[in-house]
């Protein structure tokens, strides 16, 4: 009966029936809009008109403090809001002033309260507004952007009604342009957006999130400052939804404000017990980028709080990983740099009534709705004393852990804050046996180091609740934690727990396996770090999941590399051509240009002698058509040379395969131009040349509708592919671990830390299309 009435209440302020059943459906809602409707009735004295119960519909909906309802419904129901426009500065000024009694006269000067708006006036900044935009206006006529007109209209009148100022805009733009013709009718035409040249202003041109395509125009600066993203300013915390405030809230705000100088500062948070991936580095570019753009400052810190999966390495890798997509922390802390303060604040937590030790087992703290512990209403005195004798090692590990009491958003009870193990810890030694969780850490240290912004994925949004609620808790200062989406690509797993897996089983041979997609994998595979930034920056700071396809990131690569790697050539499957009437006595030196579409940039020499390699694939006895490179009556250029060979003579083994080829040369210029101009080596460096294709067959290797077998059943045999006798020309002699070169018509190429004097080893990057079958 009740949900009867609630549905014809809802109704009667102009919802739909469905938007009425849907409205009920969510209780904190329905009880918000119940009692806004039933007060704002009383006021009236009568039924309710559909513009204010538009009006009550959007303040129950969007008012976050309860406390002030029965305030916004008086000025609602007695139409001194009446406006959406109103409505939302009366929200704003409700949410800055949160604990204050709020001053009437200051609130009503904020609102519009008695501001009249004639239409004399709206005619007015109507006429304005077109006369500003009118030569644009009579060539665009129904194509230009009317939108435009409304805004500098409504910014010179705030508190005009918009349906007002649009139905003026209709009528002045009729009578400038008269009515629509069948040309004002037709769709306007696309116009591609053009891409920006300079480097840090990247553009999307083919991105695709979740499957759908989407055009991403601004560089991910642009994105993380100012407008991009709707965050609140520092020290404005309590403007954020969900934001919840205490008697203590505005007075920790306002010394938190004399610590930090209203700066920007955020951290990136990593666990030291595995190695970074393409997905840390959107966390990375998220974190640092919107403290660089906004001239703030960005800590390193280390989650180093459980000493049982932490080594030395890790930290060192993903520092290396940080600096080496080009940030650098403001400073670099640890978890454990703060273990004596989180432990005096567990204490203060137990004192407050706040935490709990609890002895039972993790088994059975798991599942759905487990039991509330037996110890929750411990008394403080024994909770304190036990506490104590965990810190003193007088527990067994899994005996007894310290729990914090509150629920979560994802229904997960009083979760545990301390608990026992006796691993040394690699910076504390044996100082600590009992150590912090994360539920418990981070918000904690996030606190302490005035964090302004906690950004951090979607799947710690269960956890906001007890971020807000520990650090109010203990009164301390309580940053804003702030949800993105998590970055990952088909064909890959990043998983620590099954890289090592991949490792394990031989499939890879370490964390920085180039078929992997580690931070670490990518640099020893060739991808300049330039690439990942912009890659991330096409991707976009997205609030959902996004799934990328490998092919985008290896595009991004491409764009950087062709600035950035000079040619060189290679040969794979070399076959010996001799020119039987080689032009002159000894080798020649050939220049070849380090950037052929930029000349600027220097070149290189190559000798070019009587004996060159060619690809074996760059002859053919009995060519398909189509076919352009060298065959039987079929010359082609050697690019560089200015010469062109002709076939003369093909030298074959005892078993018919073809060794070598003799061939006559001319100038390019005494003869037909030929068909097809081919790279080519002469007295090379024989190295080894390692070929990468994806590490697994299927888009989500993880998927059991997809890989039934699980993912160690998906690997790709043809992943890698050595050819341990390659030929590259002497420009590369000198080149060094990480170093890059294009390989014409081959690749992007980058040499690996294999190499040894005189043994060059290269990792191909990626090929020179995104379909390497094209020829």
């Amino acid at each position: 009966m009740a949900a009867l009435d609630s549905l014809s209440l809802f109704t009667g302020l102009g919802l739909s029936e469905q938007k009425a059943r849907e409205t009920l459906k969510n209780t904190v809602l329905s009880a918000q809009l119940r009692e806004a409707a039933t007060q704002a009735q009383q006021t009236l004295g009568s039924s309710i008109d559909k513009a204010t119960g538009t009006l009550l519909y959007g303040l129950a909906s969007r008012l976050r403090d309860p406390r002030r309802l029965s305030f916004l419904v008086s000025y609602i129901a007695s139409r001194k809001i009446h406006t959406e426009t109103q409505l939302s500065a009366a929200l704003e000024y409700v949410r800055s002033h949160p604990l204050d009694p709020i001053n009437t006269e200051d609130f009503e000067q904020e609102c519009g309260v008695g501001v009249v708006v004639t239409p004399e006036q709206i005619e007015e900044a109507v006429e304005a507004a077109i006369n500003r935009h009118r030569a644009k206006l009579l060539v665009e006529r129904y194509h230009f952007n009317m939108g435009l007109l409304m805004g500098e209209a409504r910014a010179a009148l705030k508190w005009a009604d918009g349906k007002m100022i649009k139905h003026e805009v209709d009528m002045q733009v009729l009578h400038l342009l008269g009515p629509k013709t069948e040309t004002d009718l037709e769709k306007k035409p696309k116009v591609a957006k053009a891409r920006p040249e300079e480097t840090d202003q990247r553009t999307a041109k083919d991105v695709v999130e979740n499957g759908e395509a989407v055009v991403q125009t601004l560089s991910l600066m642009e994105q993380l400052r100012g407008e991009a993203l709707k965050f609140h300013k520092p020290g404005e915390n309590y403007k954020t939804p969900g934001y919840v405030t205490t008697p203590h809230t505005m007075d920790l705000l306002k010394q938190h404000l004399e610590i930090t100088g209203g700066q920007v500062r955020t951290r990136f948070p990593p666990e030291p017990n595995g190695i970074l991936h393409i997905g840390h580095a959107k966390a990375i570019n998220f974190n640092f980028g919107y403290a660089k753009a906004n001239n703030g400052i960005c800590f390193l810190r280390f989650d180093d709080t459980n000493p049982e999966k932490e080594e030395a390495k890790f930290f060192t890798a993903i520092y290396d990983m940080v600096a080496w997509l080009g940030y650098t922390p403001y400073k670099v802390t640890y978890a454990s740099d703060y273990f004596d303060q989180l432990y005096a604040w567990a204490m203060e937590l137990i004192r407050r009534g706040q935490a709990y030790v609890c002895h039972q087992r993790g088994e059975e703290l798991k599942g759905h709705n487990p039991l509330p512990s037996p110890w929750r209403d411990r008394p403080t005195e024994e909770s304190l004393l036990l506490f104590e004798a965990m810190r003193k090692g007088k527990f067994a590990e899994g005996e007894a852990t310290l729990r914090m009491k509150l629920v979560m958003e994802d229904g997960k009870m009083d979760p545990v804050a301390y608990r026992v193990k006796y691993t040394p810890h690699h910076r504390t030694g044996d100082a600590w046996c009992v150590y912090p969780t994360y539920d418990y850490t981070h918000c904690l240290c996030d606190s302490i180091e005035h964090i302004t912004h906690s950004l951090c994925t979607k799947e710690f949004q269960a956890r906001r609740s007890s971020y807000f609620w520990l650090c109010n808790a203990l009164d301390v200062y309580c940053p804003v934690q702030w949800e993105y989406g998590r970055l990952n690509l088909h064909y890959a797993v990043v998983s620590k727990r099954k890289i090592l897996q991949l490792v394990a089983a031989g499939a890879v041979r370490d964390w920085d396996d180039p078929r992997l997609f580690t931070l670490t994998a990518l640099r020893r595979r060739g991808f300049p770090p330039e690439a990942i930034n912009n890659f991330c920056a096409r991707v976009g700071v997205t609030v959902a999941q996004t799934t990328m396809e490998p092919h985008l990131l290896e595009a991004c690569v491409r764009d950087v590399l062709n600035d950035t790697a000079p040619r060189a050539m290679a040969v794979l499957e070399p076959l010996q051509v001799v020119i039987t009437n080689f032009p002159a006595a000894k080798t020649l030196d050939i220049q070849v240009p380090n950037f052929p579409a930029d000349e600027t940039k220097g070149s290189h020499q190559v000798p070019f002698g009587s004996t060159v390699f060619i690809e074996r694939m760059d002859f053919k006895e009995e060519p398909e058509p189509g076919y352009k490179r060298l065959a039987w009556g079929q010359p082609v250029g050697l690019r560089h040379t200015g010469y062109v060979i002709e076939l003369q003579h093909v030298v074959k083994g005892p078993s018919g395969c073809v060794e070598s080829l003799k061939v006559t040369c001319r100038r390019t210029d005494a003869g037909e131009k030929p068909k097809a101009f081919i790279h080519w080596v002469s007295q090379p460096l024989t190295c080894e040349i390692r070929l990468y294709e994806r590490l697994f067959q299927h888009k989500n290797p993880e998927d059991p509708a997809e890989v039934p077998g699980g993912f160690l059943s998906d690997l790709n045999p043809a992943s890698l592919q050595v050819v341990e006798a390659a030929l590259v020309d002497c420009s590369v002699a000198l080149a060094k671990p990480f170093d890059k070169f294009q390989f014409e018509r081959l690749g992007y190429f980058s040499v690996d830390p294999d190499s040894n004097q005189g043994q060059l080893v290269f990792n191909r990057t990626v090929t020179l299309k995104e379909d390497p079958g094209k020829v």
